[in-house]
């Protein structure tokens, strides 16, 4: 029983980056109770695209939650290995700090590449029998995920505020 994520990056959230806007700690308590109804129906594997933004959120709902339920496990699947290469530096930390606290690590590509997140976020959806999904309508990696999860059958459980 595996669950993925995919989410907007924080250019695409109404707040941006600042995370103690209301909207965006009402997410993370939508994300915190959606990991515990999918570990509820018996989903043990958390899949995780490790992007900045609603990506980051998952995975800390994930690691939250297996600290009260240590069979849960955090699999972090990076499309490369320089993801992080422009990224501001604090969130280069917390990154680090998350794929500690992973039980698995998969790395798709050796370098980056166009298409690479595309094609980690399908690589997800391919083990996948549930998807998390943070989404506003707006198209982008976020939208072609879920219709690619859409098109392979994948159960959505969609949130936003």
């Amino acid at each position: 029983m595996i669950c993925a994520f995919t989410g907007h990056r924080p250019q695409k959230l109404p707040w941006g980056s600042r995370e103690e806007d209301p909207r965006c700690q009402a997410l993370k308590l939508l994300l915190d109770q959606a990991v515990a109804q999918a570990a509820e129906r018996g989903f043990r594997t958390f899949l995780c695209g490790m992007a900045r933004g609603c990506d980051t959120y998952f995975a800390e709902a994930v690691l939250k939650r297996r600290d009260a339920e240590p069979s849960l496990r955090l699999e972090a699947v990076l499309p490369c290995p320089d993801q992080t290469d422009r990224w501001p530096e604090a969130d280069r930390r917390r990154y680090e700090t998350l794929l500690m606290r992973c039980d698995s690590l998969t790395v798709l590509e050796d370098a980056y590449s166009d298409g690479c997140m595309l094609r980690r976020n399908r690589a997800m959806v391919d083990r996948a029998g549930l998807l998390i999904t943070v989404y506003d309508g707006s198209g982008g990696g976020t939208g072609s995920t879920i219709q690619y999860a859409r098109s392979r059958g994948v159960e959505l459980l969609p949130l936003w505020i």
